[in-house]
C-alpha cells in the first residue's frame, strides 16, 4: 500500500514561481511607464502653477515684478510679504528641499528688468523619472524637448 504525500513537489514550486516572474516581467515594465508619466503631468502642472503664482506675484508687487521661486512660497503658517508671497506650497517653492518634487527638478530664472522669467522642469534621471524636460516664460506656453534635460521656446508647445 503506497502512502499519500502531502505538500508540493519541486517541479510544481517551479512552475508556480516561473509563472510569477513572467507575469512580473509584463507588468513592471507598463508600471514604470505609468509612473513616469505621472512624474510628467505632475511637472507640466506644477509650471502651470507657477506660471500663475508669478503672474499674481508681479501682479500683488508691481515694483518688484517677477520673482524667485522660493519667494512664491512661504512655510506655514504664511504671511504674504514680497519675500514670501504665499502663492504656492512651501514644497515646490523650495524645490522639495532640494532634491525636486514628483521626479523632476524645478529652476526659474528671473530676468534682470521687470519683464519676465523662464522656468525649468528637468527630470532627475533621465527615462527614470521622466523622459522629457519641461519649460515656460510669461508667455505661460509650456513647451517640451523629448530626451533631454533642457528647454527652451524652441521646443514643441505642450498641447
Amino acid at each position: 500500500m503506497r502512502q499519500e504525500q502531502k505538500g508540493f513537489s519541486l517541479i510544481e514550486l517551479l512552475v508556480v514561481v516561473a509563472i510569477i516572474l513572467i507575469i512580473a516581467a509584463i507588468a513592471i515594465p507598463n508600471f514604470m511607464r505609468a509612473r513616469m508619466s505621472a512624474h510628467e503631468s505632475s511637472a507640466a502642472a506644477s509650471l502651470r502653477t507657477i506660471n500663475t503664482a508669478e503672474m499674481s506675484y508681479a501682479t500683488t508687487y508691481p515694483t518688484v515684478g517677477f520673482t524667485a521661486l522660493a519667494s512664491l512660497g512661504g512655510a506655514q503658517p504664511c504671511t504674504p510679504a514680497a519675500a514670501t508671497g504665499c502663492f504656492i506650497d512651501n514644497f515646490l517653492a523650495t524645490n522639495g528641499g532640494g532634491g525636486g518634487k514628483d521626479g523632476y527638478s524645478f529652476t526659474l530664472q528671473t530676468a534682470a528688468s521687470l519683464s519676465g522669467y523662464g522656468t525649468l522642469a528637468a527630470p532627475l534621471t533621465l527615462n527614470q523619472s521622466g523622459t522629457r524636460a519641461f519649460c515656460s516664460d510669461q508667455t505661460s506656453v509650456i513647451y517640451y524637448n523629448v530626451g533631454a534635460s533642457t528647454c527652451d521656446s524652441t521646443a514643441s508647445p505642450l498641447q
